[in-house]
């Protein structure tokens, strides 16, 4: 695990521009993702995190070119996710200046997909991204969604997570479509639940609002920290949120 808590921007990417929504719904345009990413990396983030959230749902591959673009102006860890559906599209993505690989919708499909690419890259390389919706269906209450949470799969969350972290996942990125882009707080249930089970990182994500909504997402197990709508409009930078946290006895980078 993380010695220091991690505070990472996420960039939600369509059509080559910024966006966010309400429960991934009514996209709006929030600017260029280069500029944005390279203002978070002066702003001290320590990795950047860039969904092309519309790539499964066109049915097309990632814009490297904008990936290509963000590595160049960024010298931080960056996880790059949307689209990608083999060891050939990570490996091209990898090349384009990302660190690390998202896999969501492919890997639920496919699961092998996941032992592929921690075979071939490493477990470091491969970020489960889980789009997690409460369900009343299954045992634990919560169930994984794939195109950027339009579609229940209703498979159990935890149980996909135990799955993929078998199989090499080598961090969980937990995203809460209930609490996405609510700015109410994060799902702290949904964190504790996955700490509980994980032997990997947790970055907790989704419902980020206010500066005090942080510190309570690592008491309840996460290892990092990942907010979008909230750094986009400029009300709060990398570095409020890191003194917060550290007020709060939590240690960052």
């Amino acid at each position: 695990m993380s010695v220091a808590t991690r505070v990472i921007p996420c960039l939600d990417v369509a059509a080559g521009r910024v966006v966010k929504g309400v429960n991934f719904q009514g996209l709006r345009d929030q600017g260029d993702p280069v500029e944005l990413a390279r203002r978070y990396y002066e702003q001290g983030a320590d990795e950047v995190t860039f969904l092309d959230v519309t790539a499964t749902v066109d049915d097309r591959a990632t814009m490297y070119d904008v990936v290509t673009a963000t590595a160049e102006q960024v010298f931080i860890p960056l996880t790059v996710g949307g689209g990608v559906r083999s060891t050939e599209d990570v490996a091209r993505l990898l090349g384009s200046g990302a660190d690390k690989i998202g896999v969501n919708s492919a890997a639920i499909a496919r699961p092998a997909l996941i032992d592929e690419i921690a075979d071939r890259f490493g477990a470091q390389v491969c970020v489960l991204s889980l789009d997690v919706k409460r369900a009343s269906g299954t045992a634990s209450g919560f169930v994984v969604t794939t195109h950027g949470g339009r579609t229940a799969t209703g498979i159990d969350a935890l149980d996909w997570a135990r799955e993929a972290i078998e199989r090499g996942a080598g961090e969980l990125l937990v995203n809460s479509i209930d609490a996405d882009g609510t700015r109410q707080g994060f799902d702290l249930e949904l964190v504790g639940l996955m700490r509980e089970l994980s032997t990997v990182p947790v970055i907790a994500s989704g419902g980020a609002g206010a500066i005090e909504h942080f510190a309570p997402a690592i008491h309840a197990g996460a290892d990092a920290v990942l907010a979008a709508s909230v750094f986009h409009s400029g009300e709060i930078t990398v570095g409020d949120i890191k003194h917060a946290l550290q007020a709060e006895g939590v240690t960052t980078r």
